[in-house]
């Protein structure tokens, strides 16, 4: 029985189920016509023999009755909004008896209207298609059922050769032996391709109109059907004008197998279309993704990651990973600038004739590629888009601190002439960021960047659960995608005092204990290397509390407390508190010499915030299957 649907959009189409009436009686044309088409198809194949060989390695029809899409793997902040997915084609799957029934309407109407009159193929259609290609011995025109176009999508190529269509009706054929038509077409909505990378009705739905597909309206279903055909000829997107003559199509003939009244698709195709803005999915948190990733894989291998729409659930924080990129990319660019300019990043050729630019959509905040057009007393004109904007003296005066040379070691030279000109000629390539836009959305007010060459890494966490907030591996996960925050091992400095210090207490020590900050030489028996520590201030102040040498960051005595507790207690302690990394069994340790990660540092110090008890360090709280049967769940390692 054909389906019936659940939902009616508010249109009052006449029902899915009315189906036009056809005679069940055949003319002799009719009759000749399908006699001939199989003669000429069966000839084709060679009869018998033929047809054995061309089954013998069509795969089992069978199998769809356990039918699995391919879906993404979704991850998830820790406010259950999506910031990453992982797939090969991008889909989720929707059970028929959700959609609207305009939806399977619109398809039916203009893919394969006897879809439930058929036995997988239309032999009329398959002879007039088979007449106009017989001249060019090639395949040039179809005339492929819904059933047959999901076979060639499941199973065949796309390859246009006669064997390749004979395969088709075969499987095709068999498909509807083993599936009811709702299967079928249950299937086929969630399995073609609808452009922009997405597979199935529900990933279109939101790719195009920013909502489920038990939301689409009339209008909206009708556009989404005119896809399949051709989703790159007929984008909305790229095409607007095709897409809405192909939307037209489709009503039409809506109207012509009876789903419509003509008030009804004068209606529908009156409507505006409001398109979802192109998806150019935000990466938030490149890193954290990526080390999310890696456990996936290695836990659940790559056929599940990519096509098996897990669900992840991650401790990661939007708002809190949004700062610490901004803080991390203006904090290394604040640093980049310091060490002076490196001058422009290219030059345009005189020579070379100047192509037509491209518009681009610019906001304020955009650090963007421009050309110098003109170079006054106190400003700097700049091509950026198709538009010109202007750099004045302020927004470039940290230039005139520029390098003698390439390398960031070499001494900065100061340059008096605060002109403009005496750092950027007409014709310099440069990078600027828009500080301020025209009315029309070009840009107007402009300053002088650099991209910074020297890495940073962040990282936050939840002291009581050890949950991470936010990650950051490098300046930019498309330049190097070495995670500096778990990867890299550094020298803490001072920021390992507080083990040392935490260590003398835990041995009896108080806050009021005195140690003494002078003067220490030691010398290495094996090397003769003598280490002479210091005090940040060149000074020695004698005897002072703990409490005032760890406020103080007192380097000496620090040196002389570690001397007191040992080495080897203040090892052990580090190792409670997280930190796994090799640690040099010297009093250097006092001044952190031995490198850790950013991880293993930060999940030490939190002990500190979480009153002396450690939660280890997690990424991800549960992982669900495409059913939402709970695969992990983890609650904090205290």
């Amino acid at each position: 029985m054909p389906y019936e649907g659940s939902h009616d959009s508010g249109t009052g189409q006449v029902p899915f189920s009315r189906i036009r009436e056809r005679s069940p009686r055949w003319s002799w044309t009719r009759r000749l016509l399908v006699a001939f088409a199989v003669l000429l198809f069966m000839g084709g194949a060679g009869m018998g023999g033929g047809l054995y060989y061309l089954t013998r390695d069509l795969p089992p029809i069978e199998s769809l009755r356990s039918y699995e899409p391919s879906q993404a793997t979704r991850i998830y902040a820790d406010d259950n909004q999506i910031i990453g997915q992982f797939f090969v084609e991008k889909r989720v799957f929707v059970p028929l008896a959700k959609l609207p029934k305009v939806v399977p309407q619109a398809i039916i109407a203009v893919e394969d209207a006897h879809f439930y009159e058929h036995k997988g193929f239309n032999l009329e259609a398959m002879l007039r298609a088979f007449i106009a290609n017989l001249g060019s011995l090639r395949i040039r025109q179809g005339a492929s059922t819904i059933t047959q176009q999901l076979t060639r999508t499941l199973f065949l190529s796309s390859e246009k050769t006669f064997k390749r269509k004979i395969k088709e009706l075969l499987l095709a054929y068999k498909m509807e032996k083993v599936l009811t038509k709702d299967e079928i077409l249950e299937i086929y909505l969630n399995q073609i391709y609808f452009g922009h990378g997405a597979y199935g009705i529900q990933v279109a739905s939101r790719t195009y109109f920013g909502k489920d597909a038990s939301d689409l309206t009339l209008a909206e279903a009708a556009m989404l059907a005119g896809l399949p055909k051709a989703p790159n000829d007929y984008s909305p997107y790229t095409h607007p004008e095709k897409a809405k003559t192909r939307q037209g199509v489709v009503l039409r003939r809506m109207v012509e197998e009876g789903y419509l009244t003509e008030a009804q698709y004068k209606e529908a195709y009156a409507q505006n279309i409001f398109l979802q803005k192109p998806l150019s999915e935000e990466n938030v948190a490149p890193y954290f993704l990526e080390q999310v990733r890696q456990y996936l894989v290695t836990t659940y291998g790559d056929d599940t990651v990519y096509k098996g729409g897990l669900n992840v659930y991650t401790t990661l924080n939007v708002d809190m990973q949004r700062a610490s990129n901004r803080a991390i990319e203006e904090g290394l660019r604040d640093l980049d600038k310091r060490q002076g300019f490196r001058g422009p990043i290219g030059r345009r050729s005189e020579k070379e004739e100047e192509p037509g630019r491209v518009a681009m959509l610019l906001q304020v905040g955009d650090i963007v590629d421009g050309e110098v057009t003109r170079v006054g007393a106190d400003a700097v004109w700049v091509k950026v888009g198709t538009g010109e904007g202007r750099i004045p003296l302020d927004e470039m005066s940290w230039a005139f601190r520029r390098l003698k040379g390439p390398d960031l070691r070499n001494d900065v030279q100061v340059i008096k002439n605060r002109k403009p000109g005496s750092i950027l000629k007409v014709g310099d390539l440069i990078k600027v960021r828009v500080l301020r836009l025209t009315s029309e959305g070009g840009a107007d007010l402009l300053s002088l960047e650099q991209e910074p060459q020297v890495e940073g890494a962040f990282v936050a966490l939840d002291p009581a659960t050890g949950g991470i907030k936010a990650m950051v591996g490098g300046y930019d996960f498309k330049r190097s995608e070495f995670n500096r925050a778990m990867l890299s091992r550094r020298q803490p400095g001072s920021a390992f005092k507080p083990v040392i210090y935490a260590t003398a207490v835990e041995m009896g020590f108080t806050p009021s204990s005195m140690v003494v900050d002078s003067p220490i030489i030691y010398t290495d028996p094996d090397t003769a290397k003598v280490w002479k520590p210091e005090n940040y201030e060149s000074r020695f102040y004698g005897p002072v509390s703990l409490r005032d040498a760890l406020a103080h960051s007192r380097n000496l005595a620090t040196v002389h407390l570690m001397e007191k507790v040992g080495v080897r207690n203040v090892i052990n302690f580090a190792r409670r508190i997280g930190i796994q990394s090799p640690l040099s069994p010297d009093l250097s340790l006092a001044l952190g010499s031995s490198g850790l990660s950013l991880l293993e540092l930060a999940s030490g110090i939190s002990v500190f915030a979480n009153q002396g008890v450690r939660s280890e360090p997690v990424m991800i709280t549960s992982i669900t299957d495409h059913n939402g049967a709970i695969l992990e769940s983890h609650e904090p390692q205290t």
